[in-house]
């Protein structure tokens, strides 16, 4: 896979990239190469499907959607788990120049009704429920008139562009088509209408939109291209090594970049197997890499901690784990010494990104030594420029001096959806995509993140790094997992606040035992004023730590 050369600097638009293609057009090419290779297998269902077995339904999907009346161009929204059809909408969609609005599957009634709407979102593909979510009842209520209209039908007077609701499954729900419906109305299609679709779009037009997680304000659609997250797959792909030999399991959620672009483009690049497990849970995690034979696993850090502390943990053969990637937090050391030595995962890499840059930009290598995976984020991705720049002057810093790390390159989105205010504010006039994380680089090209620039604490006026904290109190006897974060205070502005997870047997530890251990070992302005101890943190549905909900939980703690 590693044939292609490169012409022109990195970043600038006649750089050379793996592919130029269309993801369908690419699929295409691949499911040439080896019909009857294994693509998609679900270990719980007993499910799985050659690339030929995927290409044949895709293609039936996608002639399905396009007898609907959905065209290049349109939005369809998918709102479900990882369960085997997301994916199929995915490639569907892609085939016919349609753009996938992926929804979170836990978002609630006035969170969808606000990505229907702003997404413009011309048909919705739903399942019956996820966790406490009943996603038919929201819709019935956001969209009553579902009950009476033909389906393809649809006149919402709340989501004027809604015409299609598609159910993800053979049962049949009044105003939704099904997907077996679907397929067979594709089936009866004439095989033109692909070709005839795919003359309407190129590879820089957008496949897919995902939603930020709007933290800081209302969630932003980001819109991303074939080109973007096909080239990122390959290039994550390439730093593990992949090949069509490795089976990569998956338990990381698809709406969100790292189960869809890291995952699934990485795999489809490498033509390697996926082995997905709809929803993560450390046992199924451990039962599906031990009867799949997986040489890669994905997941964010409390995901290892997890499956290493599992209890049955020792009756899993995981000696087939070669690569994968940690992800979506810093690593803590102790948790990737466990992961190389126990799971046998000792060319485990790191990624760093974010959605606006598809996602990835910097990732360490196969070869890299521990020190490097845990305490970097590796070097840049060929393609792509990187600079570190000072977030108050606009300076490039130079080697070892923190500033915000920016992008450049193919990888960059292609904006914001209807918010040219907001694309304008993230992406500066060179080109280059502001990321809003602190970092640094070394003379050897590692990048390193020391925080959030709004996660920063200023202390009476000296910086506190959050991560750096973090990394010193995992090393501390007992601490499982920490996160550190500012808290209000009126006379130094902030102060700092740990939230703590203890590993078993170490349930009496105090906050007298975590300040002592830091004012002997670090500068007594970093050590915690006050230590909570709790079972988890709060975590978005893709499990990253939401670091202002820790905040919040301190200053009700504190009646502040």
């Amino acid at each position: 896979m590693t044939g292609h050369e490169y012409r022109g600097e990195p970043g600038s638009p006649d750089y050379i990239l793996h592919s130029e293609s269309t993801i369908g057009a690419y699929f295409k090419e691949q499911v040439a190469r080896d019909p009857d290779h294994e693509f998609v297998v679900y270990p719980d269902r007993a499910l799985r499907w050659s690339y030929r077995d995927f290409d044949e339904r895709t293609d039936s999907l996608a002639r399905g959607l396009l007898a609907i009346g959905m065209k290049p161009g349109d939005h369809l929204g998918v709102w479900a788990r990882n369960i085997p059809d997301w994916l199929t909408f995915m490639y569907a969609t892609a085939k016919i120049g349609v753009v996938m609005v992926t929804v979170n599957p836990v978002y609630k009634s006035h969170e969808l009704a606000y990505v229907l709407k702003q997404s413009d979102m011309k048909a919705l593909c739903v399942i019956d429920a996820y966790r406490d979510v009943d996603y038919l009842k929201i819709i019935r209520e956001l969209a009553p008139e579902s009950l009476v209209h033909q389906r393809g039908h649809l006149v919402s007077e709340e989501f004027p562009v809604l015409r299609n609701l598609i159910y993800m499954g053979p049962e049949k729900h009044r105003g939704f088509y099904s997907v077996p419906e679907l397929l067979l109305l594709g089936d009866h299609m004439p095989e033109g209408m692909l070709g005839a679709a795919q003359e309407k779009f190129d590879n820089s037009d957008v496949v897919m939109m995902q939603y930020t997680s709007g933290t800081t304000g209302f969630p932003k659609g980001v819109m991303l291209t074939h080109r973007n997250i096909l080239n990122n797959g390959f290039y994550i792909g390439e730093g593990q090594a992949l090949t069509d030999r490795d089976r990569v399991c998956l338990p990381v959620p698809f709406f969100h970049c790292f189960g869809c672009v890291l995952g699934v483009m990485a795999c489809l690049t490498h033509r390697s197997t996926m082995v997905i497990v709809e929803e993560f849970n450390a046992g199924l995690v451990l039962q599906a890499v031990h009867k799949e034979r997986a040489s890669a696993l994905y997941g964010v850090p409390t995901m290892f901690i997890a499956e290493l502390n599992h209890p049955d943990f020792d009756r899993f053969d995981l000696t087939c784990l070669r690569t994968g990637i940690m992800a979506g937090s810093p690593c803590p050391p102790e948790t990737m010494r466990e992961v190389i030595d126990r799971m046998h995962a000792s060319e485990l890499t790191i990624c760093y990104g974010l959605t606006e840059t598809s996602p990835v930009f910097t990732q360490t290598t196969i070869h890299d030594d521990l020190d490097h995976k845990c305490n970097t984020i590796g070097r840049k991705h060929d393609p792509v420029l990187v600079r570190v720049i000072d977030p108050e002057t606009g300076r490039v810093c130079g080697v070892g001096e923190p500033g915000e790390l920016c992008c450049k390159g193919y990888n960059v989105m292609k904006g914001y959806y209807k918010m040219p205010e907001e694309t304008a504010r993230a992406i500066d006039e060179e080109g280059y995509l502001h990321s809003g994380d602190l970092g640094l680089v070394d003379e050897d090209g590692y990048y390193r993140i020391i925080g959030r620039v709004k996660d920063m604490i200023i202390r009476g006026g000296e910086n506190v790094y959050p991560l750096e904290v973090e990394n010193f109190y995992l090393g501390m006897p007992g601490v499982l997992d920490v996160q550190v974060v500012g808290i209000p205070d009126e006379r130094l502005g902030e102060i700092v606040g740990a939230f703590i997870r203890t590993r078993p047997g170490h349930e009496g530890m105090t906050e007298q035992d975590v300040r002592a251990f830091g004012i002997e070992n670090m500068a007594r302005y970093k050590v915690p004023k006050h230590v909570f101890f709790v079972e988890d943190f709060p975590m978005t549905a893709s499990n990253k730590i939401q670091k202002y909900l820790l905040r919040e939980m301190a200053q009700e703690a504190l009646g502040l």
